[in-house]
């Protein structure tokens, strides 16, 4: 935490206290109903509210016991510490003492013996807290009690009324007794008696002879000691010091002289611990030091200091030695030093009695300043102050003699709304009581702070804010009219007000962004629930118009600019300006999509809207335009936050799911659902410089940071994670009313009526950065910016994603360049030498030519010229490097790279070695598939508890593939023959073998090992696949080696008899409905089988089962690519089911095996649910990000050029569509951290050649072959021949055609050559 503003300290006499607790430093204060308790300057140990109470008076605190003391009305409550040995220290509630005062509060609260309490009001009570409470001693009193305090050693009291001259004394006669008695003189002042002191003595336990300062009205301070025991009084005069007399500047200057003063005393015990810091804080031997040397000749005499200044920069400090000597000598009070320039941020511009600061020092004995001030201004702020006492006393000039630590201010009542201006400099924070206060970041070197600049007050209910000029000018919404304010002094002053009549209910009031920063003026405009909307003309105040006065000057200052309609009927629940994310409110001349948003809105049907607007000053109205829309399908949203570079977050209706879109796309990309207790409410959003955005979840108690991180299709990871978690249950108890971020990435909290400041520095434990994938090193403080530009951002090209995104896009080659380069870079890398992120490779090779000069390269390296060469490095990956490559990356740790990435590395280049080996007889979907099987594989082995399967994206690639045998025999070796029906589902087998006597060949392998998986050998397993096969004669071999089975015997009747008939078909079904029934429902799938309803057992598969794969094989086995079943699972179960998930994949292929090639082919591009008969609602999965994977361009332009089919659907295409689609692949690459192949794919991607249009009547449609630029031989035709139009109208057919060239087999001699 950077700083914490507890809260506006209450502008009473005794509403702070400071104090040590068994070595703990605690200062305590009242803010309205809430007690503050800290251990620093920004240490907040607890906030504590009473709910009952109104207002809070005084405070006090038991340095002996820990307890502390508050008062509200004639009830004082006394609370206790706990947790200390815990290192978790807390108060609870003790007890409730009860004054009984009927006419006056309670005013003040002072410690003594023995957790004894003295409460004054219009009677003096001393209650006894320890075991039970008490009251131990009463007195009335004439005059309601202004001071009443202990001395230290508690013997005396010293008090005093309300205007009184006359200070009483009270001495105690009796201690440990019943019979509390006191006795009282006077000490008699000329003036009213303004504050009192009792010395301290060095221990709480010595005993010391009791002294007491106290400061009256005429200016001057008084020492009173005991002096002469035998007198009547306790205390006599000792000395006095006329502060009036104590400041005499050097230099009059018009304008500076007054005659207010302040004073404190510093005790001897504080100011020697001061002094002694000093000296060892000094450096050794330094003589020239005459700071130094002239604390060492006061310390000497070990004074008393008291110090007297004034508001105008002038301190005055005194010794006062052996204090209480009953001979005092002239020089027993002696000049410390005469300062001028010790400037405090004394208010000049208040009320009088807001005037008044008290001042409370104290030492802290392991802090370097050693010496630390309070001072307690009642314009509703303390002030932290800390330095060195050798700066504070230097008689010659100086500045900066103490240093502002921290600044505690802040409201009274709780906090309901937090605004910032766009810059995130100045923010205005309100109550629910239209109390706001300004405040300003102040930055320096070596902290930022943030001072309150003004305060805002008004009477009419404040319903929106918008803050100008940096905070300087805020404007204020009404419900009948809008306001400007001057906000530059300490007290806001309204400078014009605007009536105005808007239909609907105004929701929001948005700061238009200029295209000139500079213009004299701004624009400001608010939205009603009816979509109209008003802009008001903003002119920049002049210093002239701070005196409130308005005339002429003033009323132009606001007027109203233009109306306007959105014209939207939809059902709109809320419109609101989007999160500038440290944005300028400049932007350019043009109005498009590409502008930036200023506004969202949502309906209750959960759609998303973005707008942007322009001002045409040349014809006084503001344009908007509309520039995205999401269906988000989230119904009743409670919540929605946007940010000005295209991201929104939506919350549902519960307020406990979270939902993060990317609205230039119009894509999911994020979903989280909390807890009930969880309840969302309040999203603000940030970016870092180079715009990677964050968003702050505000809960009740807590804030979550989410960031933004880079797309993962491979491994399907998520795109935003948990950055960091603050919680702020331990430090008050009042939930949070509203958060907002700073410049710079600080975030500012409100709750109750205190303000959190955490800066962006992040503690990265190990959980998170095994989580988020950062370097793996020991617990560190990263900047919150630095850690989420490093989970986004480009990649270096040796980061496994980018060498899987580029072997996806067929860059083989270039992936071997990059991992030999790799090898050779860490053949001599050291720690802490810096490794290339491009491996020194030039950027041109890259681009799409690379793969050619690549390729010329890699055949000349083979040439026999290469056998000249000294040059003993290998030209490819072969299974020796990758294992050298391994063996480095397993002992060097890669800067770029987190642990998790380094083994992501290893295993990709152990499969691209794998893939070399076997390059020669394969293509490069075959080698796509096996990349990422082996990977799979991989993965696997490392953890085996995780199920995951290989992905429709990879059965494409092999789908499509020439070299299915030997990718079948690969997948086979790999589980070492004995593949299972886990293990085909596992790897998608059945789904992308082509050969259907090679996939039932295979299909019979599995029902083998199913057969003989098991000891025992059961039938059962391998029923369902030889019934598939329809080789019933085989399992009723099994059966009759079955003998341990005690279904063995009728299973084998019913097996021998022939199921053609009726009869054995039934019953054959009402054992599969039997078997149902049990839950057996593989068992009664194969029974389904029997009976030769297919249809059946496929449903089982797909509704009991949940295997949509066993679905597809054994159709496929039972009845071939061809049957009604398999077109009927296609198209009413797996594509519906394609629509739903947003799966484009599982579209291609259920497309391709229906014989709908144009459809596969757009089902790439065009949303899933447009090309069904009866298109399904995509689901909330279907608008995910993990929908469009960026691999589907390279697919689309493989299948594009395949057939005519292919051809004719990619003509069917919108060229705008094409268009969005390459651009917003570019973008995935880009959110991927693969720039370069963004850029290689704007850079060579050929747009279809669009067919002329003529005027000539042409029956026949155009070829789709002349669409493309090259290769149009290669494009295999198998449309239907169409007819003549001669045969279309006698419908006689002549001569048949010429046999077209159709589609060659998958495993056909032809396609094996990779035509």
């Amino acid at each position: 935490m950077r700083a914490v503003l507890p809260g506006k300290p209450q502008a009473k006499l005794q509403a702070i206290c400071t104090g040590h607790w068994e070595r703990q430093l605690l200062v305590a204060y009242v803010s309205g109903n809430g007690l503050v308790i800290l251990g620093g300057a920004n240490e907040l140990l607890q906030t504590i509210y009473e709910e009952k109470v109104e207002d809070f008076d005084a405070v006090a605190l038991d340095e002996t016991s820990g307890k502390i003391a508050t008062c509200s009305g004639s009830t004082v409550y006394v609370y206790r510490p706990y947790g200390k040995e815990d290192k978790v220290l807390r108060w609870s509630l003790q007890c409730s003492l009860n004054t009984d005062a009927q006419i006056d509060v309670t005013n003040t609260l002072s410690w003594g013996s023995s957790e004894e309490l003295l409460v004054g009001s219009s009677s003096l009570t001393l209650f006894s807290t320890a075991d039970d409470e008490a009251i131990l001693w009463k007195r009335d009193l004439a005059n309601s009690v202004k001071f009443a305090h202990f001395s230290h050693d508690a013997t005396l009291v010293a008090s005093t009324g309300h205007y009184d001259q006359l200070m009483k004394i009270w001495r105690r006669l009796s201690f440990g007794s019943d019979d509390v008695r006191f006795d009282y003189t006077y000490l008699p002042h000329p003036a009213t008696v303004t504050g009192l002191h009792w010395r301290r003595p060095y221990h709480h336990d010595q005993s010391n002879d009791n002294i007491l300062y106290t400061i009256s009205a005429d200016n001057k301070v008084r020492i009173w000691a005991a002096t002469d025991p035998h007198s009547l009084q306790v205390l006599q005069l000792w000395a006095e010091i006329d502060m009036l007399e104590a400041i005499k500047p050097r230099r009059f200057e018009p304008g500076t002289h007054t005659d207010q003063r302040y004073a404190f005393i510093i005790d001897s015990r504080d100011f020697m611990v001061a002094a002694e810091s000093a000296v060892q804080s000094s450096a050794t031997g330094d003589k020239d030091n005459h700071a130094i040397q002239h604390l060492i000749e006061v310390a000497n005499r070990s004074p008393e200091i008291c110090v007297v200044l004034d508001n105008r920069g002038h301190m005055s400090s005194w010794g006062l030695e052996n204090v209480g000597c009953r001979a005092r000598k002239t020089t027993n009070i002696f000049n410390v030093a005469h300062i001028e320039g010790f400037r405090l941020n004394f208010p000049l511009d208040v009320t009088p009695s807001e005037q008044y600061v008290q001042f409370y020092n104290f030492c802290i004995d392991h802090s370097g300043s050693s010496f630390n001030l309070l001072a307690h201004h009642f314009d509703g702020r303390v002030e932290w102050l800390e330095g060195r006492v050798d700066e504070l006393f230097d008689p010659s000039p100086r500045s900066n003699r103490l240093t502002a630590k921290a600044l505690w201010s802040g409201h009274d009542r709780p906090i309901k709304k937090i605004v910032r201006t766009a810059s995130g400099k100045a923010l205005l924070s309100r109550t629910s009581d239209n109390e706001g206060l300004l405040w300003k970041q102040i930055t320096d070197p070596i902290s930022t702070r943030l001072i309150r600049q003004s305060a805002l007050n008004t009477f009419e209910h404040i319903h929106r804010t918008c803050l100008m000029q940096e905070g300087d000018i805020v404007v204020t919404l009404h419900h009948q009219y809008i306001a400007l304010w001057d906000t530059r002094g300490a007290t806001a002053i309204q400078l014009a007000t605007c009536p105005f009549q808007l239909e609907g209910k105004p929701l929001c009031l948005i700061l238009l962004p200029e295209t000139d920063y500079g213009r004299e003026f701004a624009h400001v405009a608010t939205i009603s629930s009816k979509m109209k909307g008003i802009v008001w003309e903003v002119r920049k105040a002049e210093e002239a118009h701070l005196n409130g006065v308005q005339d002429d000057r003033t009323k132009s200052l606001l007027k109203q600019y233009c109306t306007f309609d959105l014209g939207m009927k939809d059902d709109i629940v809320f419109v609101l300006p989007v999160d500038p994310a440290g944005s300028s409110t400049t932007i350019s001349g043009f109005i498009d999509v590409f502008a930036r948003d200023v506004a969202i809105s949502y309906t209750s049907g959960g759609t998303l809207h973005c707008w942007t607007a322009k001002d045409h000053a040349e014809k006084k109205y503001v344009q908007w335009l509309l520039t995205s829309t999401v269906e988000t399908g989230i119904d009743q949203p409670s919540l929605a936050s946007g940010s000005s570079i295209r991201k929104a977050a939506l919350v549902d209706a519960a307020k406990t799911t979270l939902t993060i879109w990317d609205t230039r796309n119009a894509q999911l990309e994020y979903e989280n659902k909390f807890g009930l207790q969880d309840v969302i409410q309040d999203l603000d959003w940030t970016s870092t410089p180079d715009n990677q955005s964050i968003l702050a979840v505000g809960f009740p108690h807590g804030v979550l940071l989410l960031s933004q991180l880079r797309y993962d299709y491979l491994s399907e990871g998520p795109a935003w994670a948990v950055i960091r978690e603050i919680r702020i249950r331990d430090m008050t108890p009042h939930p949070i009313g509203d958060s907002t971020w700073l410049s710079g990435g600080d975030l500012i909290v409100g709750a109750g009526n205190q303000l959190f400041v955490y800066d962006k520095g992040v503690e990265v434990t190990d959980s998170v950065v095994q989580k988020l994938r950062l370097p793996s090193q020991q617990n560190f403080s990263k900047d919150l910016f630095n850690i989420v530009s490093r989970l986004n951002g480009p990649l270096p090209v040796f980061h496994p994603q980018f060498l899987a995104q580029c072997i996806i896009s067929g860059k083989t080659i270039l992936v071997q360049k990059i991992i030999l380069e790799l090898h050779k870079a860490l053949k001599f890398f050291t720690e802490g030498d810096k490794l290339d992120s491009f491996l020194r490779i030039s950027i041109d090779h890259f681009l799409h030519e690379t793969e050619t000069l690549l390729t010329s390269a890699h055949k000349e390296m083979r040439s026999s010229y290469a056998e000249f060469s000294d040059y003993d490095e290998p030209d490819s990956v072969t299974e020796d490097l990758a294992a050298q490559l391994n063996e480095n990356l397993a002992k060097i740790a890669i800067p770029q790279l987190s642990s998790s990435e380094q083994i992501r590395l290893a295993d990709v280049v152990e499969c691209v070695a794998t893939v070399e080996r076997h390059r020669r007889s394969m293509d490069d979907n075959a080698a796509r598939y096996l990349l990422f099987f082996r990977q799979h594989m991989l993965r696997k082995g490392q953890a085996p508890s995780e199920q995951v399967h290989i992905t429709w994206r990879e059965m494409v690639w092999a789908f499509h593939s020439g070299s299915q045998d030997i990718l079948v025999d690969l997948v086979s070796r790999q589980f070492h023959g004995k593949m299972l029906w886990e293990h085909a589902r596992e790897t998608g087998v059945f789904m992308w073998m082509t050969d259907l006597t090679a996939l039932r060949a295979h299909f019979e392998t599995i029902a083998r090992n199913e057969y003989t998986k098991t000891d025992e050998k059961n039938p059962i397993d391998c029923s369902l696949y030889y019934l598939a096969l329809k080789k019933k004669n085989v399992l009723v071999g099994l059966w009759r080696m079955a003998g341990w089975n005690r279904e063995q015997a009728m299973t084998q009747r019913l097996l021998t008899n022939n199921f053609q008939e009726a009869r054995w078909k039934t019953a054959a079904l009402k054992n599969a409905y039997a078997l149902l029934g049990k839950r057996r429902f593989e068992y009664a799938a194969a029974f389904f089988l029997l009976a030769g309803n297919l249809k059946n057992a496929v449903n089982v598969c797909c509704h009991h089962l949940k295997d949509i794969q066993l679905a597809i094989t054994i159709t496929r086995v039972y009845e071939g690519d061809d049957g009604a079943v398999l077109q009927e699972l296609l198209e009413e179960k797996v594509l519906p089911q394609a629509a739903v998930d947003g799966n484009r994949w599982l579209a291609t292929w259920a497309f391709w095996m229906l014989n709908r090639r144009d459809k596969a082919v757009r089902a790439l591009i065009s949303p899933i649910f447009t090309l069904l008969e009866t298109p399904e609602s995509p689901g909330l999965h279907a608008r995910s990000y993990l929908a469009n994977d960026p691999a589907l361009v390279v697919l689309y332009k493989q299948l594009r050029e395949k057939t005519l089919q292919t051809l004719k659907g990619a003509s069917m295409i919108a060229p705008k569509a094409e268009w969005d689609f390459i651009l917003q692949n570019a973008r995935l690459y880009d959110r991927m951290g693969c720039d370069l192949l963004a850029l290689d794919l704007v850079r060579n991607w050929e747009f279809l050649q669009q067919p002329r249009k003529t005027k000539q009547l042409d029956t026949h449609p155009p070829d789709p072959r002349k669409m493309l630029r090259r290769r149009s031989s290669l494009v295999v035709a198998d449309l239907p021949s169409p007819k003549l139009p001669s045969e279309m109208k006698s419908g006689f057919v002549g001569k048949q055609p010429l046999k077209v060239f159709e589609e060659p087999d998958a495993n056909s001699l032809l396609d094996s050559f990779g035509f």
